[in-house]
């Protein structure tokens, strides 16, 4: 048996006394160890090693450690830049489908709270980060990461290099991937299980939307209300949430701003909808591809002219289909907490969260549609208005939770249109 200092105790039996030439007598004490309850003879290692993969329709084999559920999931491989709020990524249903890769190397740390759900449930297919934080340091902390994914049967990936996965989405394009803890499924089967599945042309929104009208009456909490502080609208504004995968924060977000809220589900009539009567309807983000959902674009076609309406994400994206403009599929999407968008009405530049993997072709739409903002990292379209149909549209996440809020203010773009609204109705 070898000690510390790799002298063998064959060597030497007694392993008393030593001479070194630089320091007097001192004394080593070895002690063997058994090995008869190791199955293999060998001592346990005290660290975890690698027991998953995730494997790219590339063909690209990348070893990994698993924490959270296990088992075997296949998804499209994203990366989002953001350094903070992966309790909020996780819990955006604009995820189906997807496995997401944080760029930010160390995730974890702050564990996770209830307070920081965008809905209830956990709806993209994986997580991937490069190190999991062995210790939490947040006061709000109920559990831990890992904790939290195992209960929601979520897969998660540590110790693989998200670097060089990055930058092999941002070439290529993203990816469809499997991730897997099976070690009895080889790589080859793997690969196959990859690039037979797609996501495209599929509808996600009916897997995220809610099953039945409901009210929501919670708004944002005194100590995030960054812009209204005490100040509340004088008027009630009745609005009706189309929820294609809606976060909690823009409910909250819209009833700080004086807002009564029904929230309908993805199929819901446009017919009763405008029964309701309703001073505006906002069309909410949601996950995959907007072709894939004919039917929601035929509500929003009724709806478009009669009533103030704005559009978040997918709902932005339908407005543009619904308006006779075409939608199409990023090479790698917009994904993080840290693009600039430029306001083109008055040139103010705001950085704002992005989350969405199709865009708007500005140069199909018809004559009267207004490019309001636009993506300073690509030039693609970021928002829309249409003065003589009474809607207003944007790519991104204008309740930014968990932030940044240059955004936030557009809510009362929203308010001001209905006022408009009612005024002209008077």
């Amino acid at each position: 048996m070898e000690c510390a200092l790799g002298i063998t105790a064959t060597q030497f039996p007694s392993c008393s006394r030593l001479k070194s030439p630089k320091s007097p007598l001192f004394t080593i004490n070895c002690h063997s160890v058994s090995l008869s309850n190791s199955p293999t003879g060998y001592v346990d290692r005290p660290w975890k090693v690698a027991d998953a993969r995730l494997v790219l329709e590339d063909g690209s084999v990348w070893p990994a450690k698993s924490f959270g559920a296990s088992g075997t999931q296949v998804g499209e491989v994203v990366f989002n830049t953001s350094l903070t709020g992966y309790q909020e990524i996780l819990t955006d249903p604009s995820y189906a489908g997807q496995f997401v890769l944080m760029t930010n190397p160390h995730i974890g740390n702050t564990g996770v709270n209830i307070d920081d759900e965008e809905s209830k449930q956990c709806f993209l297919a994986g997580l991937v980060i490069r190190s999991l934080s062995i210790s939490t340091s947040n006061w709000r902390c109920t559990d831990t990461l890992g904790e939290y994914l195992a209960s929601r049967n979520i897969m998660g990936i540590y110790d693989v290099d998200t670097r060089a996965i990055t930058r092999r989405l941002r070439q290529d394009g993203s990816l469809i991937g499997v991730l897997s803890t099976e070690e009895s499924r080889k790589d080859e089967e793997l690969v196959k299980m990859s690039q037979t599945w797609d996501i495209v042309g599929v509808d996600l929104i009916s897997g995220v939307s809610c099953k039945a009208p409901y009210e929501w009456v919670d708004g944002t909490k005194s100590e995030w209300d960054f812009n209204l502080g005490n100040k509340r609208n004088d008027v009630t504004f009745k609005v009706v949430v189309y929820d294609f995968g809606v976060k909690h924060n823009i409910l909250r977000r819209l009833a700080s701003y004086g807002c009564e809220i029904t929230v309908v589900p993805s199929t819901w009539p446009a017919s009763e909808t405008l029964k309701m009567k309703p001073d505006g309807v906002l069309f909410s983000n949601g996950p995959g591809d907007p072709s894939a959902v004919p039917y929601a674009v035929e509500t929003v076609k009724e709806i478009i002219g009669k009533v103030p309406v704005f559009g978040i994400c997918m709902g932005h994206q339908l407005l543009g289909q619904a308006l006779g403009g075409k939608t199409f599929k990023m090479k790698f999407g917009h994904h993080g907490g840290n693009h600039p968008v430029r306001n083109v009405r008055n040139g103010r530049v705001e950085i704002s969260a992005q989350n969405h993997n199709y865009a708007v072709d500005p140069e199909s739409l018809p004559e009267g549609v207004e490019v309001t903002h636009v993506n300073l990292n690509d030039g693609s379209c970021a928002g829309l208005a249409f003065a003589e149909r009474k809607l207003m549209s944007l790519q991104y996440h204008p309740e930014a939770s968990p932030g940044p809020h240059d955004s936030d203010l557009v809510f009362g773009e929203f308010i001001q249109l209905m006022k408009q609204e009612k005024k002209q109705r008077v």
